[in-house]
This record gives structure tokens, C-alpha cells and sequence, in this order.
């Protein structure tokens, strides 16, 4: 990543249209993007991230680049869409298994939650356990079902000389610990290996795993900075292993403040959120605003929808600490 350097994207799963809550995500990457170099600005790119096929639905990409250009978010490049990119993640995959960092598992939900109960370990709601590595060293004669990265060889096969072209603001202090930094939510840390063990690369249906997919297609297009929603933190430290593993840069993170539904949850497509309202687009991107702390509008009446942006891109760098 050169110092002057900003290229930015949102990746949208076409499972439905826009809602509030991805409204906030992609007007913080495009105003993270435009507010660069004092204003300046950087790249933004979108991709829609359809790798998971059984839950996008007909038409929606489609619908999501259209809702992003009425509230003029428009992408600086034609939109990449993760379902043509099957070739590039297969030769990561290869990659990975031939330097020992990915293996071929052959365990089903249920086989790691025998696994578990026959350590002791009772099954939390909505809490899944760490891969327990039955498959790390062989199948023994059973089929291979999906792909998993080797997070336990992972720090003893991590070559020194990568380590040290990490960014300064991610480093280990104990083995199988990574820590990272957040623009927004600061100094972040995981145990990647006990927290989640070895995860998916390529799931047991055939699909690429979002993991996977994500790393390679960050990668593919030069993205420097990854603004999102901060449900998607605790995936940011399996990321970078994959990117050390691939040999890929580490992106600056910024993870932006969720919408809630009135119960507290977050805000979502798979519980009904529904789409945004762009009869009046401005009005939408005022309430996304909002949510990221950014001033609201003086006369709404009477501002459009550029002039809006332009306000809230000279308060962003302020809000968010940008400097190339």
C-alpha cells in the first residue's frame, strides 16, 4: 500500500435490497473514499459478493447498484461480482494446501458436536465451538466433505520475513494472538485458533466460503481500507491470517455502528428489515448519517443529495481521524 495510495470498496450480498443498516456501511466506505487526502480522494469500488447462491435473490445486485446511484453513491469502476471468480479462489485454495495451510475435512455439525460432548463441552445457544481438528492430519478412509485453513500450523509455518512486512499496528505479543487496530473501535485481539479453530475455505455444498472469497477478491483489487459494519469485526482476524498466508497486504479496518431493531437486534434482511424508501433519497442517507455521528443537514428543503455528501465529506475526516 503506497502512502498516498486509497482504493475502497462496499461488498453487498445481493440477498435482498438495501436496508438502513447497509445504508450506514455504504455511505461510510464512499465518504471514507472521497474525504481521503483532504478531500482529494481515494477509489470506491463495490462488489457484490453472490458467492453464497442459494441465498441471493434474482435481481437484487441489480436492485442494490441501482439504490446506490439514487442516493449518488457511484462506484469509480463497473461492479466485480464474486460468482466469476470460482477460478481465483480455487488457486488460492491450491495454494494454501500446498504450503500445508489448508486440509480437506470430512466432519459434519454434528461430528464436531460429538466431538465437543465428548470433552465435557455442552453446546451454548448461538455460540458454535472451535473447529476441533479431527480432519488436521487425515481423513482415515472417510470422504473429504469441505476445506478448512490450518490455524494451529499456521504461526510455526508463517515465514519471518512476512511477518515483518505486517503494518505496525498489527502485531503478536503471544503465540496464536492477534491483535490488530480498529480506526474506530481501537485495539482488537483474538485467539483465532481457540476462539474458532480452523475454519471454512470451501464449504461441504461447494461453495467458496465468504472468508476465503473476501481475502482473495480484497486482494485481487487493491483495496488499502475496508470500512463496514462492526458485526463483521471479529471476522477481521481470520482474514488477515489468510492475507499473511496468501501473501497479501493487510487493509486498514474501520468498522462502523450497527442499526438496531427495536428488540436490539441488529438490523437485517433475515429479520425483515425493510427496504429503503429512495422516493426521497435524501432523507434515507440523513438518517445513515445520523447513526454515523455526522452533522445533519441545516435545510434539508433545500439541499440536494450532492450538496448533502459534500457537507458530510468535509466533516468526515475530522469525525474519523482520515490522513493518508
Amino acid at each position: 500500500m503506497t502512502p498516498a495510495g486509497y482504493v475502497g470498496r462496499f461488498a453487498p450480498s445481493p440477498t435482498g435490497p438495501l436496508h438502513a443498516g447497509s445504508l450506514v456501511a455504504a455511505l461510510a466506505s464512499w465518504l471514507d473514499a472521497r474525504a481521503w487526502n483532504g478531500g482529494h480522494g481515494g477509489r470506491w469500488l463495490v462488489r457484490i459478493e453472490d458467492v453464497d447462491t442459494p441465498r441471493c435473490a434474482p435481481g437484487a445486485g441489480e436492485h442494490i447498484l441501482a439504490q446506490l446511484a439514487a442516493c449518488g453513491l457511484h462506484p469509480d469502476a463497473p461492479p466485480l461480482w464474486q460468482s466469476t471468480r470460482a477460478a481465483a479462489y480455487q488457486g488460492a485454495l491450491d495454494r494454501l494446501c500446498a504450503s500445508g495451510l489448508a486440509y480437506p475435512c470430512a466432519c459434519s455439525r454434528k461430528d464436531i458436536a460429538a466431538a465437543h460432548a465428548a470433552r465435557g463441552r455442552a453446546q451454548q445457544r448461538h455460540v458454535e465451538h472451535p473447529y476441533p481438528g479431527t480432519c488436521r492430519h487425515g481423513l482415515h478412509g472417510r470422504s473429504a466433505r469441505a476445506w478448512r485453513f490450518n490455524t494451529t500450523d499456521f504461526w510455526p509455518k508463517q515465514p519471518l520475513s512476512l511477518m515483518d512486512q505486517a503494518q505496525a499496528a498489527i502485531h503478536n505479543e503471544a503465540p496464536q494472538v492477534l491483535h490488530w487496530h480498529d480506526r474506530r473501535l481501537g485495539a482488537q485481539q483474538q485467539d483465532v485458533v481457540a476462539s474458532v479453530g480452523d475454519f471454512v475455505l470451501r464449504r461441504a455444498d461447494g461453495l467458496w466460503a465468504y472468508q476465503l472469497a473476501v481475502v482473495v477478491d480484497d486482494a485481487a483489487q487493491g483495496i488499502t481500507h475496508i470500512v463496514r459494519g462492526e458485526d463483521l469485526a471479529d471476522n477481521t482476524p481470520r482474514q488477515i491470517l489468510l492475507q499473511r498466508a496468501l501473501g497479501a497486504p493487510t487493509p486498514q479496518y474501520l468498522h462502523t455502528p450497527l442499526v438496531r431493531a427495536a428488540d436490539g437486534e441488529k438490523l437485517s434482511k433475515q429479520h425483515g428489515a425493510p427496504p429503503l424508501d429512495l422516493q426521497r433519497p435524501l432523507q434515507a442517507l440523513a438518517a445513515a448519517a445520523a447513526v454515523l455521528q455526522l452533522p445533519a443537514v441545516a435545510h434539508p428543503d433545500n439541499t440536494t443529495v450532492p450538496q448533502a455528501l459534500a457537507q458530510w465529506c468535509k466533516a468526515w475526516a475530522g469525525l474519523y481521524n482520515l490522513a493518508p
